[in-house]
């Protein structure tokens, strides 16, 4: 069923997705700050608007990819708001990285005005943003969630319900704190068979059919010419960002610190990252990870 669709934030992520809900036959309107990055969107069919109201005006959902969470703090609050120019027939979807309490302020926000909210982070990188394969990780009601799958289902293929809102960014940042530990272990393991005398490529195989077995072996070999597809092979090219790891990484330890939770792997994994990206490393792909632990 064809709906009509507002995206604002039109980024490495966004331009992709609303590509995909264009393709998907949804009557989509843009706004961007980057002219360039609506052209990209306009050119397959989508239009503009002039402001984020003005493309959030009168249709059946709005998403937003926006940096963080200022950003959607001023993009939905306030009078000159999203949330006071819709209605309440409007599906709101934040598909931005952010910290969960301003998830739930907006949420919250949106609540009060009758308007269904979803956070909405992703997992699955630009090129599931392209391939319209990502992970949706939702927090809001049964009822929104409910309305906006068949949306997301046309940006992605693994849509969960994490609960209420907020929820979804506290699974985000779960999920890829996991991440950066499994990249720098699985890089650490590597370099340790390499100054031993081992193949990359069979220490790969050989972890791969044991224990050691995990998604950044699988798909995202760290170690150059193990695996073709991978940012590694390619320059360290992203991908992820080291900066978008550090960024997700300090979120997750401003969540530990307000839930009194115990994180000790995640906060050696943001200080290596953090100390990565402070030699100039931060637009490669996270995986160079690689490359700092060989350097040290």
């Amino acid at each position: 069923m064809s709906s009509t669709i507002a995206f604002i934030g039109l980024g490495n992520m966004g331009g992709p997705m609303a590509i995909n809900l264009v393709k998907a036959g949804h009557t989509v309107t843009v706004f961007d700050l980057v002219p360039e990055a609506v052209k990209t969107v306009t050119d397959v069919g989508a239009s503009s608007a002039d402001s984020a109201v003005g493309a959030a005006t009168g249709v059946d959902f709005v998403i937003t990819m926006l940096p963080a969470g200022r950003h959607v703090e001023s993009v939905y609050l306030g009078d000159s708001g999203i949330l006071a120019a819709v209605g309440s027939d409007t599906v709101v979807i934040d598909c931005s990285t952010i910290d969960a309490a301003t998830a739930r302020k907006v949420g919250a926000a949106a609540k009060e005005r009758g308007i269904g909210m979803l956070d909405a982070p992703v997992s699955g990188g630009v090129a599931g943003a392209a391939a319209g394969t990502l992970s949706f990780m939702c927090g809001g009601d049964d009822a929104t969630f409910a309305k906006a799958k068949p949306v997301l289902e046309a940006m992605g293929k693994n849509i969960f319900h994490a609960g209420d809102n907020g929820a979804g960014q506290v699974a985000k940042i779960c999920n890829n704190m996991l991440l950066s530990v499994l990249m720098v272990g699985t890089s650490e393991a590597l370099r340790l068979g390499i100054d031993n005398g081992l193949d990359p490529q069979r220490l790969s195989e050989i972890m791969l059919a044991s224990s050691g077995r995990n998604w950044t072996l699988e798909v995202y070999n760290p170690s150059p010419g193990v695996m073709e597809t991978a940012p590694a092979s390619k320059d360290y090219q992203p991908g992820f960002m080291v900066d978008l790891m550090l960024k997700d990484l300090g979120l997750a330890m401003e969540t530990a610190i307000a839930s009194s939770s115990s994180t000790p792997m995640g906060a050696l994994a943001r200080s290596l990252y953090a100390s990565h990206a402070r030699k100039g490393k931060g637009k490669l792909d996270f995986s160079s990870i690689y490359q700092y632990l060989g350097d040290e």
